[in-house]
């Protein structure tokens, strides 16, 4: 019965970490009126290092804005999109416990009886992808979009896992203006 509880809590742990693995938010200025862009610039204002991984997440983001309806231009654009990027090494410890009498006094070992446990690290890159879009006639900041989550390992799973960040993003852009503003 214990290896069934904790093969539970194991399982319980990787579906709970899975749901949380990729973290976006989204902050909007309610008093702008999104509907009067048209038109964009987009770049990367702050590079995080992969030349090709960068390229890639422009041409999504393109894509992604230009599917809302919004141009791509060099000429008087309505708003700037500036694209940062980062990535931080990170460190994962995971402790597995075997054995144990389920609990209770036996025999003078405590609570628990004997068993043994085993700790795991295991190293990880987090990256972070920030979306920032600023009014070009204000240069005020209306809307930004955050997206966090481990980085796979290959370079078809992260470019995966990029357009699944910008659509998740983007799933509720361009947002509706407050009413009364």
């Amino acid at each position: 019965m214990n290896r069934i509880a904790t093969s539970f809590c194991a399982l319980a742990l990787t579906l709970a970490a899975a749901a949380l693995a990729q973290q976006v938010e989204t902050t909007v200025d309610r008093s702008v009126d999104f509907s009067k862009y048209k038109t964009f610039t987009i770049e990367i204002a702050t590079p995080w290092g992969n030349p090709i991984g960068e390229k890639h997440l422009l041409e999504e983001l393109t894509a992604a804005f230009t599917a809302k309806g919004w141009q791509n231009t060099k000429d008087s654009p309505d708003v700037h999109i500036l694209v940062h990027g980062a990535t931080k090494e990170k460190q994962q410890l995971s402790t597995f416990y075997t054995g144990g009498y389920g609990g209770g006094y036996y025999r003078g070992w405590g609570w628990g009886g004997v068993g043994s446990s085993t700790t795991t690290v295991s190293e990880y890159t987090e990256g972070t992808l920030v979306v920032d879009i600023f009014d070009a006639a204000t240069k005020t900041l209306v809307w930004r979009g955050v997206a966090q989550d481990e980085l796979k390992a290959k370079q078809a799973k992260r470019e995966k896992q990029a357009s699944k960040a910008i659509s998740k993003l983007l799933r509720d852009f361009p947002p509706k203006q407050t009413a009364g503003k």
